[in-house]
């Protein structure tokens, strides 16, 4: 991995950690931690594992153009995938998983990285859709989580107006590209560019279709609702109670934090905006904090843990990580020679 780009992902990490953390009582936070009941963490846990199957039947509905995947081969990639995000710097889970998906199912990376693409730009669109419906409820939000919004909304609907209209008319983006590619390209490159996107362009199929389109969004909301469950059931270990619509603008503030580039795991900006989004509805800051980092854990932990599992399963080792990588920033050499 690059260097320059962990680095930069711990300092924002640390940055948005004294952010969170700034006039934190250690000794009323230790306290907090002991005193948490946490058995509340195993329903917790279990219906987070529903919301991961969910994502896995989403990514199903999304390859069968390209090949009909059946789910149990799906999510022990889907797992490698969040482990992949939550312990190798840049998101490495995402090329991770679209490179195991290429070795097992010999569907290319750029076609699946399409897919997951897509994902992340509906996980996105629902966590603004859960923001935008519980904030006339919260009485007080942080100006810079005010900014987060607006900036997350900008990019996220941009790259689904993009996205849709490349699906929707793929003979026209074949020739406008096609064009641009003949105008810039080197000629020696050119067929390499073209095969490269017309590859990633078949990933974007499942945009094609009105009823796609829907189903690709209930999906998406039903994971995230079962997510928002998950808070639900971790805020019970503690001696507060806010209503599910702040659970559920914690959830939409804290997972668009996460597209702030920092440490794996999204250790940093994930605290900052829950302790943020709690503190707005009257919870201490201390106990804000302890709720925040055991969820945190309790999210981050248990499907590491099973990632790690299927990737030792599967035979993959730190190298196949940094080869996932490598071939995608191989298969992308052409179009950054044109930069």
């Amino acid at each position: 991995m690059k260097r320059w780009q962990f680095w930069l992902g711990i300092l924002v990490s640390v940055f948005f950690l004294v952010l969170a953390l700034r006039g934190l009582d250690l000794e009323r936070f230790w306290s907090d931690l002991q005193g948490a009941s946490y058995g509340w963490l195993i329903p917790g846990v279990l219906i987070y594992f529903g919301a991961v199957w969910a994502r896995t039947w989403r990514w199903h509905y999304m390859l069968r153009a390209l090949k009909p995947v059946p789910l149990r081969r799906l999510f022990p990639m889907i797992t490698i995938g969040y482990m992949g995000n939550n312990v190798y710097p840049a998101r490495a889970g995402e090329f991770l998983r679209a490179y195991v998906l290429k070795r097992d199912e010999g569907i290319s990376m750029s076609a699946s990285l399409a897919t997951i693409l897509v994902e992340r730009i509906f996980d996105g669109l629902v966590m603004l859709l859960f923001v935008f419906f519980t904030l006339p409820v919260v009485p007080d939000l942080q100006p810079d989580l005010r900014r987060l919004v607006v900036l997350a909304s900008l990019a996220f609907l941009g790259a689904l107006v993009i996205f849709l209209a490349l699906a929707s008319a793929p003979a026209t983006a074949r020739r406008l590209y096609g064009a641009l590619i003949n105008r810039l390209v080197p000629t020696r490159f050119r067929s390499q560019l073209m095969d490269l996107t017309d590859r990633f362009m078949e990933g974007l199929v499942g945009l094609r279709r009105g009823r796609d389109l829907m189903m690709i969004l209930f999906t998406s909301t039903v994971v995230w609702l079962l997510e928002t469950v998950k808070y639900w059931f971790v805020m019970h270990a503690f001696p507060f109670e806010v209503s599910f619509f702040a659970l559920m603008l914690m959830n939409g503030l804290a997972n668009l934090a996460l597209t702030i580039p920092a440490a794996p795991g999204g250790i940093g900006p994930f605290d900052w905006a829950g302790i943020e989004t709690l503190s707005a509805f009257g919870v201490g800051r201390t106990l804000a904090s302890a709720y925040t980092v055991v969820l945190h854990v309790a999210l981050w932990f248990p499907i590491t843990a099973l990632g790690a599992y299927y990737f030792g399963r599967k035979g993959l080792t730190w190298s196949a990580a940094q080869r996932a990588r490598g071939e995608v920033e191989t298969e992308l050499e052409t179009s950054e020679t044109i930069l």
